[in-house]
């Protein structure tokens, strides 16, 4: 063999070794993608189960209004049906999830904010130890939306740059969604103590 000839096999077999290395880097963040998704779905099934629970102790304690515990228990509902596949964080699914939780959190909001009205309730043990609870796992939530977010960055990164990217595209990999602040968050409360 020519001279010539070893240095392009040598250069060939380089780059399709560069090229393995990087798709299996690729193919390994994305399974971090993918764990921390789980952690992200373990969260907020902890919150799920919490909910009635929550629930049970506030018509056991109080004749409390309806209309807020059916809010809290349809929330909860919608969403616990959207599944959404670490093989799909899409941003436009990623939106669609990140609209029913934030639906739930609403509803668990109001409940909170209406059992402040019930001195008998807010006595109640289970009633704070539930509380305490539900407050424990917002924070968790936050937390692993944040990792979650963190890792989509890392994989986003390793997909979007030159030249990865060539090997992303041949490969399927594509970019994740991330989650992201709720529209209503973007105005700061109005504190009003006239009343």
């Amino acid at each position: 063999m020519s001279k010539g000839t070893i240095i392009a096999l040598v250069v060939a077999a380089v780059l399709v070794f560069w090229g393995i290395g990087v798709r299996n880097g690729m193919a390994t963040s994305e399974q971090d993608v993918e764990a921390s998704w789980a952690k992200v779905q373990t969260a907020y099934q902890r919150r799920a189960d919490l909910i009635p629970n929550l629930v049970k102790t506030v018509q056991g304690v109080a004749n409390f209004e309806k209309s807020t515990l059916t809010d809290v228990i349809s929330a909860r509902a919608s969403a616990t049906q959207i599944k959404l596949d670490a093989s799909d964080l899409s941003p436009e699914n990623m939106k669609k999830f990140q609209e029913a939780q934030s639906q739930l959190s609403g509803a668990l909001s109001r409940l909170m904010a209406v059992a402040e009205n019930y001195p008998t309730l807010k006595a109640t043990e289970n009633f704070s130890e539930l509380q305490a609870q539900l407050e424990g796992t917002e924070n968790r939530i936050k937390e692993e939306r944040d990792r979650f977010n963190d890792t989509v960055k890392e994989f986003n990164n390793k997909v979007v740059t030159f030249p990865n990217s060539l090997i992303a595209g041949f490969s399927g990999f594509s970019k994740k969604g991330y989650f992201e602040a709720d529209a209503s968050a973007q105005k700061a409360p109005s504190v009003d103590f006239s009343k």
